[in-house]
């Protein structure tokens, strides 16, 4: 151990990434976002282990789109989660309490209406970061 200085980043097997290296994993990522719309979501979770895998190898600019990509995912993932759960709680609610579904189906639609503004804007979000990745521009 010739040089054990905490935080220095240069030891044996380790490479610091380059803006270049992460360009096709962040490229592959937001096609993949795209993407997901016709697969039903399921190539959103290939984009995700992509965008994990490029992380440790890129820099720069293409480090800024795999974050962006990563905490598009996550936001969305735990948005999706709270919208089932409370359209969850308004089917429930009805079945035990049939007078309420006045208010309650109105509310579950609303929600679902929510999920899927909330796709579109997925969408949307990816589309303009992949023309952001391809003009060198931040995400």
């Amino acid at each position: 151990m010739a040089d054990a200085t905490p935080g220095k980043l240069d030891g044996p097997g380790f490479s610091p990434g380059h803006e270049s290296e992460g360009r096709p994993a962040a490229l592959i990522a937001w096609s993949l976002y795209i993407l997901s719309l016709p697969s039903a979501n399921l190539l959103v979770i290939a984009g995700l282990i992509v965008a994990y895998a490029g992380r440790g190898g890129s820099d720069g600019l293409s480090r800024a789109h795999i974050d962006a990509q990563i905490g598009l995912f996550w936001s969305v993932f735990w948005w999706t989660i709270a919208l089932w759960f409370m359209i969850g709680a308004c089917v429930i609610g009805t079945a035990i309490t049939p007078p309420m579904g006045i208010v309650l189906i109105p509310l579950a639609l609303v929600l679902g209406l929510a999920l899927l503004f909330l796709t579109v804007w997925f969408t949307i979000k990816s589309i303009i970061g992949l023309v952001n990745l391809m003009g060198g521009k931040a995400p």
